[in-house]
């Protein structure tokens, strides 16, 4: 059927707008993998400067550690002889004993430092220390007897004590773990239901700050590279 100049022209306009959208739509999407490689090398190039400096801050904090454990190991190894059972019994309320009297300031609510520390049950039983195949693991840091991460046993046990000094705490089961008693990570009971504990615990200044790297950067560069997929 023979057509008229005007829906020629109609036919023409329309397969002009149909190219001219495909090509634009071709467009779009060679601009998006255009973006998308640059976020994901920005993203590689981020993450790469990040795993420079965690391997860098990994290397400073186990040179620190290193220092710390020769300089305290032959001093802490030798109180490892007070682990021994103990009658559940003859813990009813926390009591303390200085087995040596540091130098150092005296440690209250809010004094900040480290504690290498050894921590068993009624039966001998070990389940936390700081020594490990002859050295010492980092410290434990004490952000003040206030902070959250510490029992009740630590926190009224250890005040006035001195830095430096070593302390044996025998911790009744209310200001330890009580009836719940303490999972590992795995859910394996490490520390019985009403169990009385005992621990040997060395106060040390507390040692320089290594700030950790920061993820900021790493994590909106990853996002900014999902986001353009």
């Amino acid at each position: 059927m023979a057509t008229s100049k005007r829906q020629r022209v109609g036919i023409l306009v329309i397969m002009i707008a149909t190219v001219l959208g495909t090509l634009g739509s071709f467009a779009v999407m060679v601009l998006s993998m255009q973006s998308n490689r640059q976020a994901q090398a920005e993203y590689q190039k981020v993450l790469a400067e990040y795993k420079k400096n965690q391997a860098a801050y990994e290397e400073k904090k186990q040179a620190q550690t290193n220092a710390l454990s020769a300089k305290y190991y032959e001093t802490f190894k030798q109180y490892s002889d007070q682990v021994d059972k103990f009658d559940v019994n003859s813990v009813k309320s926390l009591s303390t004993e200085d087995l040596a009297e540091g130098d150092g300031a005296v440690i209250d609510s809010k004094t900040n430092f480290a504690a290498y520390y050894i921590g068993w049950d009624a039966n001998g039983n070990i389940f936390d220390q700081s020594i490990d195949n002859n050295k010492l693991k980092d410290p434990l840091p004490v952000n003040g007897l206030s902070s959250a991460g510490i029992i009740t046993g630590w926190k009224e046990g250890l005040k006035g004590m001195k830095i430096g000094g070593v302390r044996l705490l025998s911790v009744p089961s209310d200001k330890a773990y009580g009836e719940a008693g303490s999972k590992d990570k795995n859910g394996k009971q490490v520390i019985a239901a009403n169990m009385p504990l005992k621990f040997v615990v060395m106060a040390i200044p507390a040692p320089e700050n290594i700030p950790q790297p920061d993820m900021t950067k790493l994590l909106n560069a990853y996002q900014k590279s999902q986001q353009q997929r």
